[in-house]
């Protein structure tokens, strides 16, 4: 049976990273989509990609829009019953100039209810022994957060649905400038992450039993820093910094090589746990 990978957010960076390395290590008779919300960028990235083995197709998908997320998913469960290798990997922009309660609204509706509709639509189709893998940062630990926010993100209690509302309503306090006084962060990626990671460890909660002894990995990835123009604003030394491409390693092994049981439902980077708690 072809293997099947998805790739969101795709167009650039660590996106089209992991979608060319997918298909250059996956075999002839396998397939990547790679998708980005542009139709207009989805032909460019897919001819950028160079040694491809498996048959690569661009689709258009914004993560945003749920519809077409789910419309895409049942396409694909029409098509080949099934995927096997999962990147959630799309994620808004953030500028330094911009005030926090103009960036939040499309950056939770990306990177965070974008995330668990991409959970909610795949999980379903994931084969036995596939890979499920969102892209998240080491500022996705709950250590982050304030401890009185800890309750809120109890991830073995809750459901997707009930995640998503946290998020939203972290949002609306970004929006109406009432977040400080909650105990929030001032740097919305913060919360945003840890809402990413706790999305991962709900959902493998939810499928733990049937996942482990299949093989199957559901996991969050932190990448490390990468040189991309949405990096360089905010730091100043960027002489460690990867590559997209050397980046995507650490993560492709992750969705290639046989699973370490360790790393389910965890956030890893580099072949480490970063703890939650």
């Amino acid at each position: 049976m072809s293997r099947i990978g998805v790739v969101s957010g795709a167009g650039q960076g660590l996106g089209f990273a992991l979608a060319e390395g997918l298909a250059r290590q996956l075999a002839t008779e396998d397939i990547v989509y790679l998708t980005v919300r542009d139709a207009g960028r989805v032909r460019e990235a897919v001819d950028r990609v160079s040694g491809s083995r498996a048959e690569l197709r661009g689709h258009v998908l914004d993560v945003t829009e749920g519809a077409a997320v789910e419309a895409f998913a049942e396409e694909l469960r029409s098509r080949h019953g099934g995927v096997d290798i999962v990147f959630s990997n799309a994620a808004a922009r953030l500028t330094p100039e911009t005030p926090a309660a103009e960036l939040v609204r499309p950056f939770v509706a990306t990177n965070n209810l974008g995330t668990t509709g991409v959970l909610r639509a795949f999980g379903p189709l994931l084969r036995p022994g596939g890979r499920l893998l969102v892209v998240a940062s080491s500022f996705g630990s709950l250590r982050r957060l304030p401890a009185a926010l800890h309750e809120s993100f109890d991830t073995d209690a809750m459901t997707l649905d009930d995640l998503d509302a946290v998020m939203l309503a972290w949002r609306d306090a970004v929006i109406e400038g009432r977040a400080a006084e909650e105990g929030w962060p001032d740097w919305i990626n913060v919360p945003s992450k840890v809402g990413q990671v706790a999305a991962v460890r709900v959902l493998a909660h939810e499928r733990r039993a049937d996942d482990t002894p299949a093989g199957t990995l559901i996991a969050a990835v932190c990448p490390g820093l990468i040189d991309t123009d949405a990096s360089r604003p905010w730091f100043d030394d960027m002489s460690g910094a990867q590559s997209p491409t050397a980046a995507a390693a650490a993560p492709l092994r992750l969705a290639l090589e046989p699973v370490d049981r360790r790393f389910y439902g965890e956030l890893v980077q580099f072949g480490r746990i970063i703890p939650w708690r």
